[in-house]
């Protein structure tokens, strides 16, 4: 043990000590006292059992690297410099700290962004473990996770009969996507909170997330949802309300008539989106006005009390839809998309639409303009060929594939 004695008498240690693990290795560690206090600081160095000369040779090279630590942190304490690295709390432990963030997003976010949360926290904890400290959390580690995403089969953390099974079945491009977002979001939160001194996540490029189909209404069908009738009157304001605003459902279930408000000759809704956390406001249009009923005299009520939710929102709203003879796989947020569509269609720039959106960044929104090239693609396929007689046939074909898309 090597001590350092200050001016004031006090001594100051410095100390290697051991912690026996269940596998029988023993776990390094420093014992630290400083100014009056005692901090541990493990080193995820660990000494081997066995007395063959290779176990002994590898065990001093590991006490070498340890002792190395031990004086680096004396000199610190030499210069003052500890107490600024002491500002980081780098041995907090990382799997806690991520499940304490599912916790909050449990109580703030949708179902499905808190899900998400909950598959990523499955991966983390097979890449790592239980004592995995930020300290840990380096640049090396972070790409280490998304390799580890590239490579681990999908539903391997909660599958156990392994051995029967012959084909690989890696995770999507969009899970892959969401699950190294999460790492970055607690990364992210860690950091600002002084956890960690360098944010590991420089440098480090993520996945580029997949284009998949967004499914959308057309005017026509929106048309023909308003006069159908639901058995869920409030899913079927919420759902057409959506269609005419684009907000979301975590955003539709929690509006109060208190964020419904006038405003020079319009309806204003006034929101913090639960997703972004970003304060909003959007006017609506006359058409979205009706679904929202008579106003209520308490600010803090619910403007879509009773809404649907789970299995059940998802049955009424297959219902509904078949009744309307909509022949299409309808989610409650294919409506925020039958927004963005029908506002780019009739003529809103997609700087405007990205906006009332709420979105980020641009190119979330030029998705949908997607849509729109794809439809103009398959209307100038109406022409029919001029040198083929059955031209006609031709072109009912052409029109009924533009039609499907």
């Amino acid at each position: 043990m090597t001590e350092k004695t200050e001016s004031n008498g006090r001594k100051e240690t410095v100390t290697i000590r051991e912690k026996l693990l269940s596998d029988g290795t023993s776990s390094l560690y420093l014992d630290i006292r400083h100014n009056g206090k005692r901090s541990r600081e493990f080193l995820k160095l660990y000494l081997l059992q066995g007395n063959s000369r290779t176990i002994k040779e590898q065990n001093r090279q590991t006490m070498a690297q340890a002792e190395a630590i031990r004086s680096e942190r004396l000199i610190e304490m030499q210069k003052g410099s500890y107490e600024v690295l002491q500002q980081f709390k780098t041995n907090t432990y990382f799997l806690p700290y991520y499940r304490k963030m599912c916790e909050e997003r449990f109580r703030t976010d949708s179902q499905g962004n808190w899900g998400n949360w909950r598959s990523c926290l499955r991966y983390l904890e097979a890449y790592c473990d239980e004592s995995t400290t930020f300290s840990e959390i380096t640049t090396e580690w972070v790409k280490g996770f998304k390799d580890f995403l590239e490579n681990v089969e999908k539903d391997s953390c909660k599958r156990r009969d392994r051995e029967n099974i012959s084909i690989f079945n890696g995770l999507s491009l969009n899970s892959k996507h969401s699950y190294f977002n999460k790492l970055k979001a607690c990364i992210n939160a860690a950091f600002e909170e002084h956890i960690i001194v360098v944010n590991p996540l420089r440098g480090v490029k993520g996945f580029k997330q997949d284009e998949v189909a967004r499914e959308h209404l057309s005017w026509e069908e929106v048309v023909k949802l308003d006069a159908t009738p639901c058995k869920s009157q409030v899913l079927k304001n919420a759902f057409l309300f959506s269609c005419f605003t684009g907000l979301r459902k975590s955003d539709i279930e929690r509006l109060t008539w208190g964020e419904v408000r006038e405003f020079d000759g319009f309806t204003r809704i006034v929101w913090k989106q639960k997703k972004t956390g970003g304060q909003e406001y959007l006017d609506i249009p006359n058409q979205a006005v009706k679904y929202l009923g008579k106003p209520q005299d308490d600010p803090d009520e619910l403007v879509f009390k009773g809404f649907l939710t789970g299995s059940y929102l998802s049955l009424e709203l297959r219902r509904w839809m078949l009744a309307a003879s909509i022949n299409k796989d309808i989610t409650y947020h294919c409506s925020r998309h039958t927004f963005a569509v029908l506002m780019l269609n009739f003529g809103a720039d997609i700087y405007t639409v990205s906006k009332m959106l709420g979105h980020r960044e641009l190119a979330t929104t030029q998705i949908y303009a997607k849509v729109l090239d794809k439809k103009k693609q398959a209307a100038i396929m109406l022409f029919p060929d001029l040198n083929e007689k059955d031209s006609v046939s031709k072109k009912n074909k052409n029109k009924k594939q533009a039609n499907d898309n």
